[in-house]
């Protein structure tokens, strides 16, 4: 038995080099499928694992000695790296100072994107953890300031092909099956957001994604994790700030992309490959602005129990 994922149904292989093992039996701590144990001072594979390898590499990760090989499920050897150095690392107060920086910056210079920074951008991302390896994300790039603009001008379009989804009517009918907040928001956003969309877009003006001169859209399958590519697009918002882009996560664009003949042939337009529960658009440019100070965020509660 494995965990069923969009790029693999299989469990992955556990190899062990008995020669090299030095039976520490720190792989069988951190492997929480309890699929490693210790027999006869060395490790061994058990017979009864909760799920079978998912490929998490914890295991070879850990290993002191090299011996752990993990094959499958897109993971491989040759997949591992040396960790940096800890005085090469970020402290608390280098990442609290780049998070406060971070505003959300729609206004753009005529500038695109270098190639170099969006590599970057996407190794960042990558290291976002995930609910289930190999990652079921998927990223569309738009590069350049005219395919942003181009989508922008599709997603319009059809959104004017969906207007009834805002009508009066149709949200009169929905409201018992959706509840009050979906009804508000329906009302108060959506609605609003439809005709700021598709009314600006007739002037000229870009409202979607704001002629940027790069975006990336992060999405997943039936198979993901819903929080995977929420977590995978803030990591490459961060690595966009740390290069100098401003950057602003879009969430009025997702979820009206989802359901409806027309939403899938604007996804097959684009190549997005899957409806998905949860996804975001983040947009990037080298800013036209600057601000002089940040504005204090809080949460809607922070309880400690008892």
């Amino acid at each position: 038995m494995a965990i069923p994922t969009s790029r693999t149904k299989e469990k992955a292989e556990i190899v062990i080099d008995e020669i090299k093992c030095s039976g520490c039996g720190l792989c069988v701590s951190v492997c929480k499928d309890y699929g490693l144990q210790i027999v006869n001072k060395k490790v061994a594979v058990t017979e009864n694992p909760f799920f079978g390898c998912i490929g998490c590499g914890h295991c070879m990760a850990i290993c002191t000695t090299g011996a752990i090989e993990i094959h499958g499920r897109e993971l491989s050897p040759e997949d591992l790296f040396q960790l940096p150095k800890k005085e090469s690392t970020a402290n608390y107060d280098q990442l609290l100072n780049l998070l406060k920086t971070r505003r959300s910056i729609r206004e753009f210079k005529e500038k695109p994107v270098e190639k170099e920074i969006i590599d970057k951008i996407i190794e960042a991302a990558k290291t976002a953890p995930m609910g289930i390896p190999p990652s079921d994300v998927h990223v569309l790039i738009l590069d350049t300031k005219e395919k942003v603009r181009n989508f922008s001008l599709d997603f319009c379009s059809y959104l004017e092909s969906i207007q009834w989804f805002v009508s009066k009517w149709f949200v009169a009918i929905m409201r018992p099956f959706w509840g009050k907040s979906n009804d508000e928001m329906i009302k108060r956003f959506v609605r609003p957001l439809f005709q700021i969309y598709i009314g600006s877009m007739k002037k000229g003006e870009n409202l979607v994604t704001y002629d940027a001169p790069l975006a990336m859209y992060f999405y997943g399958s039936p198979y993901t994790d819903p929080a995977d590519p929420l977590i995978a697009a803030t990591y490459a918002m961060i690595a966009g700030e740390s290069l100098g882009l401003g950057t602003c996560m879009l969430g009025g664009i997702h979820p009206l992309i989802q359901y409806g003949k027309m939403a899938k042939k604007l996804r097959e337009k684009y190549n997005i490959k899957y409806p998905s529960r949860e996804g975001l658009f983040v947009i990037f440019g080298h800013p036209k602005v600057k601000y002089a100070k940040g504005i204090q965020r809080t949460f809607a509660s922070v309880d400690f129990k008892n």
